[in-house]
């Protein structure tokens, strides 16, 4: 039986611009269980970023309630945050977000030493998947987009998160890249029953999740994907 990994129950989130007030999500409420992954879509400046960031703790709701791993966040502090991202998060970022003084082993092992994990039979298996295998040594400012982008999934899953927020994920990256990488991703996910939410305005990549969340005017709308598996 799968767990509620993410519940937010009448969530507001509102900001001000000056003597104006801006409603970016209105009394949405939504569920994510382990294993579920999601593509979330909606226009530019729709709150599709503010939501994965009231879920990971970046920013707060003006109200209501957001649980994570079934425990209430309200009276959260800085330490229950830390806690939280450091052994149950992953975060996958457009522009990567790498070490760059790092190699791409000293990247991915970052959740790790965070977590006082050592390297494993699983991160074996991700790099090996990824086919960044051969260039554990070699420092990410040499590597290509596509090659960044690899290393910036492992490090998000070297460390078997629950939950995996990914905001735009293949932006950088081309066609066949972003498809390739897609692949991999919710592959290496399904192994570990990772739960993923991910921003994205390809309508190929929301077809690699298994529902589609649509963000309009504050609120959730269920989308419809064409399966690619």
């Amino acid at each position: 039986m799968s767990h509620p990994i993410v519940q937010l129950d009448n969530i507001y989130k509102s900001f001000t611009d000056g003597d104006t007030q801006h409603q970016v999500l209105d009394a949405l409420q939504l569920t994510l269980n382990q294993g579920d992954t999601v593509a979330l879509t909606g226009a530019s400046g729709s709150g599709k970023s503010t939501l994965l960031n009231i879920i990971a703790g970046f920013e707060y709701p003006t109200s209501g309630q957001l649980q994570l791993l079934e425990q209430d966040t309200e009276q959260w502090k800085d330490p229950q945050w830390s806690q939280f991202r450091h052994q149950h998060l992953g975060v996958v970022f457009q522009q990567f977000n790498l070490l760059t003084p790092l190699n791409v082993r000293d990247n991915i092992s970052f959740s790790l030493h965070l977590n006082r994990l050592a390297w494993d039979d699983w991160c074996d298996h991700l790099v090996d998947a990824l086919g960044i295998s051969a260039l554990l040594n070699r420092e990410v400012e040499a590597l290509s987009g596509g090659q960044q982008q690899r290393v910036a999934i492992a490090r998000a899953l070297a460390h078997k998160p629950a939950l995996l927020l990914a905001d735009e994920p293949t932006g950088n990256l081309d066609h066949s890249a972003s498809l390739e990488v897609m692949s991999l991703l919710t592959s290496l996910a399904s192994k570990q029953q990772t739960c993923v939410l991910m921003v994205t305005h390809s309508q190929e990549c929301a077809n690699y999740m298994h529902q589609g969340w649509h963000l309009e005017s504050g609120q959730i709308h269920h989308s419809q994907l064409a399966s690619t598996r």
